[in-house]
């Protein structure tokens, strides 16, 4: 008989793949069971990247009719052509997918395509075309991800009532579009859509967007996206969707606590109202592992209830974010190893890729509000900045939040250009424990976005320059 795994890894996504590629870089032996036919999970598959890949055409798409003539830029007739902008998605995809085949070789990781279920300890069962096997394991890592929630009384069909993955896939643009959640998926693949030509109405069952974000950025994003054509409809909630008329969808809302309905139609509803843990058929049972009322499976430093079982990721407690996953992947391989894996959970970034993006880390003010902790804030707006100026790029603001005794760093909330690069650099000074006056009194660039950063920084203790 061969030798056991050291880990066998059941979900190739974002926690499964990187868990897997560090296992093999420190000497384990091991192997990843992924079901899809293609590594990366939702987040490469139907997530992150081809959502981004849209997200980013569909901007310059925008860029070309309503920026290019005020910076002097006369393009001609902008045409769209929907299944080249597709194929460019798809191809960014395959590429990608490609590539972490490549890095599973060059690392020593083994990719197995089928279905894993967990038997028992040490046992996982792997079901492909050509028939059932059975991998011995000394450790068993759950990475299944998440999927999209279902809404009672909707049926998503894929063609006209989507998922985030049929909205990624849409072969027209639709005349009028209804997004059911105004969160993070909602609002970005909404604004690709509205870009393209859409009429976009948001219905949303809380009275506020981006639910979680901090609540003056969320405020601040609503106003600009209502200004770029969004209609919201806060404190609203969807009963039914009638699907009868095959050129006509109807859409039934009531207010959230109560009232007159109401029927709007639309060409194409989007359900985008979270997603939960997805550990259907994975044999949990066979290792006395009870996921809680919302499918989550806990852990306790990665570790599950059950001896030599581990978890990552989205099918686990904490935001479901790919970058997220991917830290718990290498962290859990690690101790696999011996070794002392840690992931922070205090400087997890949260990005909102829209125009302006949004980007946040670390506590919001009601939540230092509701811990009564006192804290300091700087707050610089974009209108201020000079590279901003000269791009027609200032909407927003860049918001820090410091400890009024230590100066320490606490949080940063965004809304601009490019804050989902910029947050990087407060994620890091976060992990040192930085001061404010750790960032203001670091020279950066200029003319840059970065100087907001550090402009805001300056504005903790009321020094900034440049507002």
């Amino acid at each position: 008989m061969s030798e056991p795994y050291d880990l066998v890894i059941i979900g190739g996504g974002p926690g499964g793949y990187n868990c897997a590629i560090r296992a093999g870089q420190l000497g384990l032996k091991v192997a990843c069971v992924e079901m899809r036919g293609t590594l990366g999970g939702t987040c490469l598959n139907v997530g992150c990247i081809p959502s981004k890949a849209l997200l980013h055409a569909s901007e310059l798409f925008e860029s070309a009719t309503t920026e290019f003539p005020a910076m002097g830029i006369i393009a001609g007739e902008v045409e769209l052509d929907l299944p080249a902008m597709l194929a460019h998605k798809d191809e960014t995809v395959d590429g990608l997918t490609k590539g972490i085949e490549f890095l599973f070789k060059k690392n020593g990781a083994e990719y197995i395509r089928g279905k894993g279920k967990i038997l028992g300890q040490g046992k996982v069962q792997v079901e492909t075309d050509s028939g059932i096997s059975v991998l011995d394991t000394k450790h068993i890592v759950i990475a299944t991800g998440s999927e999209v929630t279902p809404l009672p009384g909707v049926t998503i069909d894929e063609a006209r009532i989507v998922s985030s993955t049929g909205a990624l896939d849409l072969k027209q643009v639709p005349g009028r579009l209804v997004l059911i959640g105004a969160g993070v998926i909602g609002l970005e693949l909404g604004s690709v859509w509205r870009r393209l030509g859409a009429e976009v109405v948001v219905v949303e069952y809380l009275d506020r967007i981006l639910p979680g974000m901090d609540n003056e950025l969320a405020k601040t994003a609503q106003r600009i996206f209502a200004k770029q054509g969004m209609d919201f409809r806060l404190g609203t909630k969807v009963t039914g969707v009638d699907s009868s008329d095959p050129g006509t969808l109807k859409v039934t809302l009531e207010p959230a606590k109560g009232g007159e309905a109401e029927t709007i139609e639309a060409d194409t509803v989007l359900v985008c109202i979270g997603r939960r843990p997805f550990t259907a058929g994975l044999g949990l049972e066979n290792v006395g592992i009870e996921p809680d009322a919302r499918g989550v499976i806990a852990n306790d430093h990665f570790r599950t209830s059950a001896e030599n079982v581990w978890v990552v990721g989205d099918c686990t407690s904490g935001p479901m974010l790919a970058h997220k996953a991917e830290d718990e992947g290498v962290a859990c391989a690690e101790r696999i190893a011996g070794k002392a894996g840690h992931v922070n959970y205090g400087v997890i970034p949260g990005v909102v890729y829209t125009y302006p993006e949004l980007a946040s880390v670390g506590k919001t003010e009601d939540e230092l509000k509701q811990e009564g902790r006192k804290y300091k804030k700087g707050k610089f707006p974009f209108q201020a900045n000079s590279r901003a100026r000269a791009n027609h790029a200032t909407d927003g603001f860049v918001k820090i939040l410091a400890d009024a005794e230590t100066d320490e760093i606490l949080g940063a909330h965004m809304i601009g250009a490019n804050v989902g690069e910029l947050i990087a650099e407060i994620c890091l000074a976060m992990e040192f424990r930085a001061s404010s006056e750790d960032v203001a009194r670091t020279c950066h660039p200029h003319p840059t976005l970065t100087e907001a950063v550090r402009q805001a920084a300056m504005g903790v203790e009321g020094w900034s320059m440049q507002s």
